[in-house]
């Protein structure tokens, strides 16, 4: 049964619960204590050591403060020593608490280095075997860790650890964080950002439009604000100091309607529409020569990112009739990364010779033939590739690795 009210005409309304059916089992929740280290270190040169003998005992020379896992950190080093009792003889060498804290734990390392080359460091270290007692724990600021013995001065003087009358000491702090980790119960999913929506809307609705561009025969219009906050160019030529007065409409010479339609397209939705659907053609080719297209314009526009989507776009496209084209408008609009894609296609052999054989090579030559140069350059490059690997048996492969996997970078 469930919850039963009774009522009568000289008393308020009382309730009453009772229940046929057992309790419900009760629920598990978990969490979890994390312990880890956030890590950093630095690195301390001591310039003039011979110097700074003879400044008494328990007088030092700091190192910069450096920050890791929220305090401040530096390193202490005691050219006569830190106290007397300890035995003034050696160098002491600390890191100190440089800022407020209490109860800081923390993992330390210092390394007096080498400079022989020999790697023959001089290493104290907590990382990677904790002492028993765990982390060492700084009370306060000021609170230090190291060594009053940290080696004998006669045997630094004539050690390899001294060059030039300098010393280099690195410091490896490792700052001891816990904290709790519980499900999240509640989340809440912020939506994706609809600004070029609203944007794009706004074009298609064509309200509040001021200013045109005829384009081949067909008039587009647009907001002078909008097109001046994407464009460095619409910026000078709408609103700028040496802006067009006659802008209310504008003449674009040498582009095409369906390029300039697109190049709007992006401006307010910062999208590419289909290719293939605008081109109205079910065709790779068709979407290529667009991007062709689109990539000239938006170098003319300073529409970087669309420029890079164009390079993207046409690198996947590359085939043998269309990359002679794409490597002349790579080198004309300074594509550096398109054009190495090209030049590595060109130039394997069993595309060269198809690829002589088309327009677009011929449009290559004309508009580029600086390139040509580079192209026969690389062809030589691979073709003495090849022979070396054929006479050592594949220890290299043309896809830039040697047998053991390890990239070869090639300069184009």
């Amino acid at each position: 049964m469930g919850k039963v009210l009774r009522e009568s005409p000289n008393s308020r309304p009382s309730f009453s619960y009772s229940s046929s059916s057992s309790s419900p089992s009760p629920s598990t929740t978990t969490s979890t204590s994390i312990t880890e280290t956030v890590n950093g270190s630095h690195q301390f040169k001591i310039s003039g050591y011979s110097l700074s003998k003879g400044m008494g005992i328990g007088k030092y020379m700091a190192s910069d403060t450096f920050v890791v896992g929220g305090y401040s950190w530096a390193i202490y080093f005691y050219p006569d020593g830190k106290s007397v009792e300890d035995n003034a003889a050696y160098v002491s060498l600390f890191i100190a608490l440089a800022s407020e804290g209490t109860d800081v734990r923390a993992l330390f390392e210092l390394t007096l280095f080498d400079q022989s080359g020999k790697e023959r460091h001089k290493v104290h270290t907590h990382f990677g075997r904790t002492p028993d007692s765990g982390p060492y724990t700084l009370k306060y600021r000021g609170s230090m860790w190291g060594y009053k013995r940290f080696f004998k001065r006669t045997g630094l003087e004539t050690s390899d650890y001294l060059k030039d009358d300098c010393l280099s000491v690195h410091c490896s702090v490792g700052v001891v964080r816990s904290y709790t980790e519980g499900p999240k119960i509640y989340s809440i999913a912020p939506p994706p950002s609809s600004i070029g929506q609203h944007f794009g809307k706004l074009l298609e609705s064509g309200k509040g439009t001021d200013v045109s561009f005829e384009v081949d025969g067909e008039t587009f219009a647009a907001h002078k604000l909008v097109l001046a906050a994407r464009s460095p160019v619409f910026r000078a030529q709408l609103i700028g100091p040496m802006r067009d007065h006659n802008s209310q409409c504008i003449k674009v010479e040498d582009m095409e309607a369906p390029v300039f339609k697109t190049l709007l397209h992006f401006i307010y939705w910062d999208s590419l529409p289909d290719m293939q659907e605008l081109t109205g053609l079910n065709s790779k080719w068709a979407s290529t020569l667009m991007a062709q297209h689109l990539l000239a314009a938006a170098d003319r526009y300073g529409l970087e990112r669309l420029r890079v989507l164009c390079e993207a776009k046409l690198c996947e496209g590359v085939a043998i009739n269309t990359v002679a084209t794409t490597l002349a408008l790579a080198e004309q609009h300074h594509c550096f990364q398109l054009k190495a894609v090209c030049l590595k296609f060109v130039a394997m052999l069993e595309n060269l010779k198809a690829v002589m054989q088309t327009d677009g090579f011929e449009y290559l030559k004309q508009s580029c033939p600086s390139v040509l140069t580079e192209l026969l350059e690389y062809v030589g490059r691979v073709s003495e590739h090849s022979v070396i690997v054929c006479r050592h048996g594949n220890e290299a492969i043309l896809d830039g690795s040697d047998v053991n996997g390890r990239r070869v970078k090639q300069r184009l």
